[in-house]
């Protein structure tokens, strides 16, 4: 089993991408927290995972929260002893608009799930992990976040700021064996990419059909990513197969990030 005994914190492991990696790494023996504030897909999660012989517990965390955070990594270093993995997932759309037409509201709600939380989550599961010796930091980016992306820059920027997040956590950390590397997604198959292709037919008065034609062609594969392929790169990276890999954003976009 590549992660056997493994303690992983996973955010926003309730749904899509983080459901499909807290299942992964359950497989592969690791001890799963699921954080989420979705307290009903978290469950839901758990108990997948359960039924299949897997070991997780759910916390109900708000990552909006400081206080929410020192709770939840207080938590699995209180049930198990350590942190070994953490999967900074958990994130938001945020305003569609230029800037122009920006709400400061949705700007800053944006920042503080996405940027501001990853850097807490890291922030305190670095202390156990510092202790140890050891541990891997996966910050999931976006294809999103490493080119302009016109009327989502709140999304755009969290994202690429989430890069340069890794890239300096994994210099501050290396000295003490600790591994920070991030994923950059393409178009996942999710209710979140399902949800804005319909509003994007909506706002052309077109199909939703031929919205995504148009979002697939931009793919050198010629379709979408599945959540489980993105999993499958967090295992890789999580996993002693990468040992020698940090500071590194991991693309996984069937071929988008090559096509203009």
């Amino acid at each position: 089993m590549m992660l056997k005994d493994r303690v992983a914190i996973v955010t926003g492991g309730a749904n899509g991408i983080g459901r499909e990696i807290s299942s992964a790494f359950a497989r592969e023996d690791a001890i799963v927290v699921v954080a989420d504030i979705d307290a009903a897909g978290m469950k839901n999660t758990v108990l997948e995972i359960e039924s299949t012989g897997g070991r997780a517990v759910g916390v109900d965390a708000d990552l909006r929260l400081e206080d929410r955070i020192k709770a939840m990594t207080a938590y699995a270093v209180e049930k198990f002893g350590r942190i070994d993995i953490l999967v900074n997932n958990a994130a938001i759309s945020g305003p569609r608009a230029d800037v122009a037409d920006m709400d400061l509201e949705g700007w800053n709600e944006t920042v503080a799930v996405n940027l501001t939380a990853p850097m807490l989550c890291a922030r305190e599961a670095l202390k156990p992990m510092m202790a140890a010796g050891r541990g891997a930091i996966i910050n999931i980016a976006s294809e999103g976040g490493r080119s302009g992306f016109p009327g989502r820059s709140p999304y755009s920027v969290t994202k690429r700021g989430l890069i340069a997040l890794t890239e300096t956590l994994a210099i501050e950390a290396g000295r003490y064996g600790i591994r920070v590397n991030a994923i950059s997604p393409g178009r996942v198959i999710t209710n979140l990419l399902k949800n804005s292709i319909r509003l994007t037919a909506e706002s052309r008065g077109v199909g939703e059909d031929e919205v995504m034609e148009g979002l697939i062609a931009d793919c050198s594969l010629h379709r979408f990513v599945e959540a489980s392929e993105v999993a499958g790169a967090a295992l890789f990276l999580a996993s002693d197969g990468s040992s020698a890999v940090t500071g590194h954003t991991l693309v996984v976009s069937c071929g988008k990030h090559m096509m203009h």
